[in-house]
C-alpha cells in the first residue's frame, strides 16, 4: 500500500507531536529524573491494576517479567501513530526501561490513552524479549480484557507464554490493541 504524501506528512506531525509531549513530560537530559517519573507511574499503575483487577497480582507473582506501561497516547486521522515509555519488573523491581511505538493505517480519527501490562509467563519468553532489538506484539500474545483481569486463572497462565492486559482506556478511539507495537529498550 503505497502512502501519499498528505498522509506521511500527517503521521509524522503526529509522531513528533507525541515524542515532544513525552520529551516535555518526562526530560531527556543529563541529570534528568526521567527514571524516577517512570519509576513512579509505573508503581502508580501496579496499585491500580491490583486493586481494580485482583486477577491480575497472582499473574503477576507467577511471571518471570511483568512490562508496565503506565501511559500510552494514540492518535489517528486516517493515518495514527502510539507512543509510550514504561519499565520492565523481574521480582518486582525495575530492571529496564522501555518504550513503545507504533504506526498504523487505514480508517481512524481521534485520540486514546491508555495502560497495559505484559505478563512474561516463562523464562523463555522474556529472554527473548529481553534479547530482541525491538519486540513487536503479534500473534503470540493472549490479550485479556479489563473483565478477565479480575478473574485470570490457571488455564491461562498455563497454556500461554505471554499475556497481555490492556485497561484504563480514555478517549475517543474505539478499542486498543498491542498488534504491532514495537518495544525499544531506552535510557531515560
Amino acid at each position: 500500500m503505497a502512502i501519499s504524501r498528505r498522509n506521511f506528512v500527517v503521521l509524522g506531525a503526529s509522531a513528533l507531536g507525541l515524542a515532544a509531549c513525552d520529551s516535555a513530560l518526562m526530560g531527556n537530559g543529563v541529570n534528568s529524573d526521567a527514571a524516577q517519573k517512570i519509576d513512579a507511574r509505573v508503581e502508580a499503575t501496579k496499585n491500580y491494576l491490583v486493586t481494580r483487577y485482583p486477577g491480575a497480582q497472582t499473574l503477576a507473582q507467577n511471571a518471570k517479567g511483568v512490562l508496565y506501561m503506565p501511559l500510552v497516547t494514540e492518535v489517528g486521522f486516517g493515518v495514527g501513530a502510539a507512543y509510550g515509555r514504561g519499565a520492565l519488573q523481574i521480582n518486582g523491581m525495575t530492571v529496564d526501561y522501555y518504550s513503545a511505538t507504533s504506526a498504523s493505517f487505514g480508517f481512524q480519527i481521534g485520540a486514546q490513552q491508555y495502560a497495559h501490562a505484559i505478563f512474561f509467563l516463562t523464562e523463555d519468553a522474556l529472554q527473548k524479549f529481553r534479547s530482541s532489538n525491538g519486540w513487536a506484539a503479534g500473534a503470540g500474545i493472549e490479550y485479556a480484557t479489563p473483565a478477565q483481569g479480575a478473574s485470570i486463572g490457571k488455564d491461562t497462565t498455563e497454556l500461554d507464554p505471554v499475556v497481555a492486559l490492556i485497561f484504563g482506556q480514555q478517549g475517543l478511539i474505539a478499542g486498543a490493541t498491542l498488534q504491532g507495537v514495537k518495544y525499544s529498550r531506552i535510557i531515560p
